[in-house]
């Protein structure tokens, strides 16, 4: 029987956590059991229970002290040993869910992590070995919307993401709750980028008229890019989210009664 997971990933600072332990919440009060696990080595805080934590395995602060690497040295360092003993600490640790328990990673914010350090393409590939059906969960800030600059970046960064993980991908705008105006937030859902091309060409100098062209038809070419809005406030949004990420990797489909309809007469042992 498979088993179901979500990669969350994305930039730093775009609400991954908050997201974690928002669908949690939501889970609970709707009586569905999911785990979360840590891949966040830097991380400190959580707001959810961990039911495993990358940190008993290696963490930031002793690879920073140890090694003399910085930050982003450190982190790449900790999933690179993370990588090398997938078969070892992560199987062993995953070997105390049942075969169709639901799961949650919550990943570092470093994005050459998923965009071209393959790292998180082994982890994915060796998931999938485990027969995990996987979810990758990008979330971007909404404040990009506001800027079309950024936004088109970040667009060509869950674009990459796609390409390098090759698995169910679903985009998602967070921290929707937080913008003062939501009515513009429409265009930015399943974009026309021929319609934001103007934009972007209006908001840089002359000179990047040809690169936007470029970068524009290729996001338009692919047409795979486009987001679904989350207000973690609004349980309905949760919902949302949740169920197409569920229709993305067919969770549910293999516990459902399936009840044939008789017509009668097709019961051999049916009175007459």
């Amino acid at each position: 029987m498979p088993r179901y997971a979500q990669l969350v990933i994305g930039p730093a600072g775009s609400g991954k956590s908050t997201y974690c332990t928002n669908v949690h919440q939501h889970c609970q009060s709707v009586g569905r059991e999911v785990s979360i696990i840590n891949l966040d080595p830097a991380a400190e805080h959580f707001d959810y229970p961990v039911a495993v934590d990358i940190r008993e395995l290696i963490s930031l602060e002793d690879v920073m002290e140890e090694l003399q690497l910085g930050p982003n040295g450190g982190l790449v360092h900790c999933m690179e040993y993370l990588e090398e003993n997938l078969e070892v600490w992560l199987a062993d640790e995953l070997q105390n869910f049942a075969e169709d328990d639901y799961i949650i990673f919550d990943c570092p914010g470093q994005i050459e992590l998923y965009s071209h350090v393959p790292v998180l393409r082994t982890f994915v590939d060796q998931l999938k070995q485990w027969d995990f059906r996987i979810c990758v969960v990008y979330l971007m800030d909404s404040q990009f919307a506001a800027d079309v600059p950024k936004y088109i970046s970040g667009c060509l960064a869950s674009l990459s993401a796609m390409v390098q993980l090759e698995v169910a991908h679903v985009n998602v705008l967070s921290k929707v709750d937080l913008l003062p105006d939501r009515r513009e937030l429409d265009r930015f859902l399943d974009p026309d980028v021929r319609l934001l091309l103007a934009d972007l060409n209006r908001d840089m100098p002359p000179q990047f008229s040809k690169l936007n062209t470029a970068i524009a038809g290729l996001l338009d070419d692919w047409s795979m890019v486009n987001f679904l809005p989350l207000d973690i406030a609004d349980e309905e949004s949760i919902q949302y989210v949740l169920s197409h990420i569920d229709n993305s990797i067919q969770y549910g489909e293999d516990a459902d009664v399936r009840i044939r309809d008789h017509e009668p007469g097709d019961d051999d042992d049916a009175p007459d």
